[in-house]
């Protein structure tokens, strides 16, 4: 089931408030009757993308990801918009890590009729869409099969990664947290985006706005380790950590740079 825009926008207004929406701010934000928005969290709610509480909304706790078919439909035209930018800036003939998550999914898919690359990855779906250019060539690493993720993992999986230095690794993540670091939901996929970070001269991170304040439990490292962030709409206490540091930031909603990596 693919969201509304005012689903979206919900939320995109929950990870911004820190969590936490009551009823009527979203009435009043939003224009329309108790009973509009009531339909629109019992969707979210239904989804698994939001926990209702007396009043409001709150940001679901978990200890896993949401599902797969979940994930690919939340904030899709984000996601689209930040693999195109992703897919701009690649050149012909380098070679890329590009990690699993519906994001990177959409990178793929923004890569058909790129002129030229050597791809290393562990997503499925990825491979999938990128053996249709010929241009492309393709490594899929080995290991277990996750059926609901639709992605390889395992300690095999993780070796094969660390057998490359590569030109670019474009990478998600299960969230950030207000300190900056990035979060995943176990430890193979912590491992697995610990060695795109490692053994890639550029690391290009790409994850909308609804991954800031989203709930993991492992971490796996600082936004400041990563060369280039990727997102539509950059959180300001994300752009405040980001400030000092060499990572540039590109918001697909402006195109623009929000400051100048030092």
């Amino acid at each position: 089931m693919t969201l509304s825009e005012r689903q979206n926008r919900i939320l995109a207004l929950l990870n911004q408030a820190g969590g936490s929406l009551t009823s009527s701010e979203l009435t009043q934000a939003f224009e329309v009757s108790v009973q509009t928005i009531r339909k629109d969290l019992n969707i979210l709610s239904h989804q698994g993308l939001v926990q209702r509480v007396h009043g409001g909304i709150t940001l679901p706790h978990q200890n896993r990801n949401l599902s797969f078919s979940n994930r690919l439909v939340i904030n899709l035209a984000a996601k689209q918009a930040i693999a195109q930018a992703v897919a701009a800036r690649l050149p012909e003939g380098a070679s890329v890590f590009l990690g699993i998550g519906t994001t990177p999914q959409q990178v793929a898919r923004a890569l058909l009729h790129h002129p030229g690359l050597q791809v290393i990855t562990n997503n499925l779906n990825a491979a999938v869409t990128l053996c249709q250019n010929p241009n492309i060539e393709t490594l899929v690493a080995g290991g277990r099969i996750r059926p609901s993720d639709q992605d390889l993992m395992g300690e095999d999986t993780t070796r094969f990664l660390r057998r490359f230095q590569v030109n670019f690794g474009i990478l998600g993540a299960g969230g950030i947290n207000a300190k900056g670091e990035l979060m995943d939901f176990s430890l193979e996929e912590s491992h697995l985006s610990r060695a795109i970070i490692d053994c890639s001269d550029q690391c290009i991170l790409v994850t909308d706005s609804s991954k800031y304040l989203r709930s993991a439990p492992v971490r796996t490292g600082c936004i400041s380790e990563v060369d280039m962030f990727v997102t539509e709409q950059l959180p300001a206490p994300i752009n405040a950590l980001l400030r000092d540091t060499h990572t540039e930031v590109i918001c697909t909603s402006t195109q623009e740079t929000p400051h100048e990596p030092t």
